[in-house]
């Protein structure tokens, strides 16, 4: 989908770098692309502004992540992650246009 959509959008490059990455992180490290590898070409091909990227990837995980809590409330338990968060605690937000 990515190779075909760059094409027709006159964006080709985008797509050849991402084969180059593909293929440079398979033989250098032997990791494959995760099915979310290509989206970003796929979505500027289809002129999707950049900063829905994220909202979109947490679309697609929406129905995931409310499995997950369906499971911890029917089984009375929470399902604890295998990773402490170390960092710092208590940061405020700060809004884009002021980063």
């Amino acid at each position: 989908m990515s190779r075909v959509l760059t094409q027709q959008a006159g964006l080709e490059k985008f797509y050849e770098m991402s084969r180059t990455l593909e293929d440079r992180m398979i033989s250098e490290k032997g990791i494959n692309p995760n099915v979310d590898f290509y989206c970003a070409t796929v979505y500027y091909a289809l002129g999707i502004p950049i900063d829905l990227y994220t909202p979109l990837f947490a679309m697609g995980r929406m129905g995931g992540w409310t499995a997950h809590v369906m499971e911890q409330h029917a089984d009375n338990r929470l399902i604890r992650p295998r990773a402490e968060y170390v960092g710092e605690m208590d940061l405020r937000w700060v809004p884009m246009d002021e980063r």
